[in-house]
């Protein structure tokens, strides 16, 4: 849990960057210069990079992440960095058998030293479900049940039964052991109520939202954090950003994010900050300057804001 309390601590945020590390159009991105800019943003003090789990491109969706599997491009990047943080945001349960998602993430925490924190969802796009021969309209249900399948994957030679994804009888063990605890955070609702991801979550995983909104988003996640008997959990969310070159240009909204200048860009995370918002993952899609370029400005004049 050493490499989630750097990335969460209660009434601080931090900020981290979510794959592709660059601007691109359409749903394919370039993937150029990818491990250079990972090593970089280590350096300059970003706390995590973030993986994204997307099997198909879905040209109507507009998006296919950083094309390459999650679990064996956070091995190639963990092969590239030291001690950032790999997250992923997020898997998908419902269309990932629960022994193959625990044994890749054991396999990483081992190998990386315990820099994994696992950020998992129901998934986002429905004619994904086909493919898996998954019925759409029991995602919430075959989230929860490959949720706590691996959670009972954890322990030493469990016996289990999962209603859709098999069962263990106690005589079989998963390797290699992990002897700390792998953070999981919920993505949206997945299917699941707030009261839900407060007692069985290590954290929520949310998305941008208006400030009044996000206000009242949290003030449910606090109710339910104290109906759940926990004092705390962290909150996170991602946000498209296009920093501008003028760093006093005034906010214009993008898809799900802004773009604007360093000052603004402060000042907004500094609102989200004080909302209660833990980590924040900045995502370059929609840039109009070079990925490097605003990388280095971000990790200059912004991060250390937020350290």
């Amino acid at each position: 849990m050493e490499t989630f309390q750097k990335i969460a601590k209660k009434k601080k945020l931090t900020l981290g960057l979510v794959f592709p590390l660059e601007s691109y159009k359409g749903s394919i991105a370039k993937m150029e210069n990818q491990e250079r800019l990972a090593k970089r943003a280590e350096e300059l003090g970003f706390r995590a990079l973030w993986f994204r789990d997307v099997p198909f491109n879905d040209p109507m969706f507009g998006d296919a992440g950083q094309l390459f599997d999650p679990w064996v491009y956070m091995t190639h990047i963990m092969n590239h960095t030291n001690e950032i943080a790999l997250a992923t945001g997020s898997v998908i349960l419902p269309l990932r058998h629960p022994v193959h998602t625990i044994k890749s993430i054991n396999s990483l925490q081992v190998l990386s030293g315990g820099r994994v924190v696992a950020g998992v969802a129901s998934g986002d796009r429905p004619v994904e479900y086909p493919a898996f021969h998954q019925k759409l309209d029991q995602k919430a249900e075959l989230f929860r049940d490959s949720f706590f399948y691996i959670k009972a994957l954890q322990q030493d030679f469990p016996a289990y039964q999962s209603k859709y994804y098999g069962s263990t009888n106690g005589g079989i063990d998963i390797l290699p052991k992990y002897n700390s605890k792998t953070p999981f955070l919920v993505t949206g609702h997945s299917g699941q109520s707030i009261d839900w991801i407060a007692e069985h979550a290590d954290g929520w995983l949310y998305y941008p939202r208006d400030f009044a909104t996000l206000q009242r988003v949290m003030h449910q996640w606090n109710d339910a954090l104290d109906k759940a008997q926990q004092d705390w959990k962290p909150f996170m969310q991602s946000l498209y950003v296009d920093l501008l070159e003028n760093e006093k240009t005034t906010p214009s909204p993008i898809h799900l994010g802004f773009k604007a200048g360093v000052e603004y860009t402060i000042s907004h995370l500094k609102l989200l900050e004080s909302y209660g918002v833990n980590h924040v993952i900045l995502n370059l899609k929609y840039g109009s300057r070079p990925a490097d370029q605003v990388i280095e400005e971000l990790g200059e004049s912004v991060l250390p804001h937020f350290s």
